[in-house]
């Protein structure tokens, strides 16, 4: 186990400080039972590490950061380890990737009920897998959900700033105040366009070069992996998912007709909305729908948008129809925090108040006349007049 303790305090020590998510003070860390689910590339071990440096090192004898595909494991057992570091003395176990360890979820289970004095945060970028064991610890662990980079988080990370969050009533009542305080430190749209190509997963920092190359990795160890084994999807099937998912990331949104769709890509109704189903659990697509209430999984979402504005650059390339882009991105950044539905005339509505509809500078307010608490969320302006909100301003949400 020394090993393992000399690899966390390694680990630990390096941990950058630089730039730190919103996430490390929104979450209970008290609690006794963490778990943490979030794609692959999002920056999960970087806040655990952050979190142990910025709030735990006066006890760092007692915290140990491992990640479950250490090879230290494949001859030793989860909970011998919360056994030894239990009795030496440990209080907070932080486990990393726990997807990659067979039986985890049946362990920590044990562990929380065998060991009350010690505090476990999970994290696991297998999205499917986290979903596969909610029924073992469902009344056990608090589960939170991260998502990528925030515009803001973007610019923060990017240009070293420190802008901070702004509410929804505050983007709807002071938008203008908040546009002239950001253009005095810069220029938004300068930035805008690079983020929606290349901005939401943090491993942008890493390499550019790579950058598409890395989320296509991700896509296809879902496709390639994960659904067959935890959705028992056949391989056979797999080129089918990855056609659907091209066809979803060219439209404007898109709308899909079930019986059309089924037939160009050669699968049944239910197979295709059950496909559809599982690649919004692994946070490739997002189903929207009119009505949220009473949702089934077999159920026709009303319109279909790629989680992020980035897979699509990945899947399209510079093909993306940048009116898909604008509402993927309007869509992705609400749904963190509220509830986005599908409007009637307009675009969205949401939490059941606000109605928008999203376009360009030039978008008239035809879709959204006579209708109360309307908004327009433009690309391509700086500041916000009455009714009309920079479409940047919504990446200041998270």
């Amino acid at each position: 186990m020394q090993t393992l303790i000399d690899k966390s305090k390694t680990k630990i020590a390096r941990t950058n400080m630089d730039f730190v998510r919103n996430y490390i003070s929104d979450f209970e860390w008290d609690t006794p039972l963490i778990g943490i689910r979030g794609a692959r590339g999002i920056g999960k071990t970087t806040l655990l590490l952050q979190y142990i440096k910025q709030k735990l090192l006066p006890e760092i004898d007692s915290v140990l950061y491992v990640s479950l595909d250490d090879i230290w494991f494949s001859d030793n057992r989860l909970v011998t380890l919360a056994d030894k570091f239990v009795k030496e003395g440990g209080k907070y176990l932080f486990l990393d990737e726990v997807h990659k360890y067979p039986d985890w979820s049946v362990e920590i289970k044990n562990i929380y009920d065998d060991f009350p004095e010690l505090k476990v945060v999970f994290t696991g970028s297998s999205l499917l897998e986290i979903l596969n064991s909610r029924s073992d610890l469902s009344r056990r662990a608090i589960m939170y959900e991260m998502q990528g980079l925030s515009f803001r988080e973007y610019l923060n990370l990017e240009l070293k700033t420190d802008f901070p969050i702004f509410s929804l009533d505050d983007i709807l009542k002071n938008n203008f105040d908040i546009s002239q305080d950001i253009l005095q430190k810069i220029k938004p749209l300068q930035y805008f366009e690079k983020y929606l190509k290349k901005g939401y997963y943090p491993i942008f920092r890493e390499s550019a070069k790579l950058y598409y190359t890395k989320i296509t990795e991700v896509i296809n160890t879902i496709l390639e992996v994960e659904l067959p084994l935890l959705r028992n999807i056949s391989p056979a099937y797999v080129q089918k998912i990855r056609q659907l998912l091209y066809v979803i990331s060219e439209s404007s949104p898109f709308i899909p007709n079930i019986s059309g769709l089924s037939a160009r890509i050669g699968i049944n109704r239910e197979t295709l909305l059950t496909y559809l189903f599982n690649i919004h659990e692994a946070q490739l697509i997002f189903e929207a729908y009119q009505d949220v209430k009473g949702v089934t999984q077999l159920q026709k979402p009303d319109k279909v948008f790629m989680e992020n504005s980035n897979l699509m650059y990945v899947l399209r390339g510079d093909t993306v129809d940048i009116g898909n882009a604008r509402e993927t991105f309007f869509a992705n950044q609400l749904k963190q925090s509220h509830l986005v539905e599908l409007a009637g005339k307009s675009d969205f509505r949401i939490d059941g108040k606000y109605t928008f509809e999203v376009g360009g500078k030039n978008k008239g307010d035809e879709q959204i006349t006579g209708t109360q608490n309307a908004f327009l969320a433009l690309d391509n302006i700086e500041y916000g007049h009455k009714n009309r909100i920079p479409l940047w301003m919504f990446g200041f949400l998270y």
